[in-house]
């Protein structure tokens, strides 16, 4: 059993205005030192795969057809096994 951890962001090309309502935010309450702030999701998905090459071909497969809308968000990925 594997375990995928996926991490999925807006690309750097699309505004964020959850991020800049967040920072703005963090200055209102005198945190000034906040230069920009990006929110994103974040996934655990745990794969019973046979090997670490199928689960992540698994992991790209969701990831291009339903978690990650590749027009706007780009996404990165650990895997690691585990012991069930």
């Amino acid at each position: 059993m594997f375990l995928a951890k996926v991490y999925v962001t807006l690309k750097k090309s699309v505004l964020d205005p959850q991020g800049v309502t967040v920072q703005n935010a963090l200055k209102s309450l005198a945190f000034q030192g906040v230069e920009d702030v990006r929110l994103g999701k974040y996934m655990e998905i745990k794969l019973n795969s046979k090997s670490a090459k199928e689960a992540e071909d698994i992991l790209k497969n969701m990831c291009q057809k339903l978690l990650v809308n590749p027009v706007i968000e780009q996404y990165s990925y650990d895997i690691t096994r585990i012991e069930t």
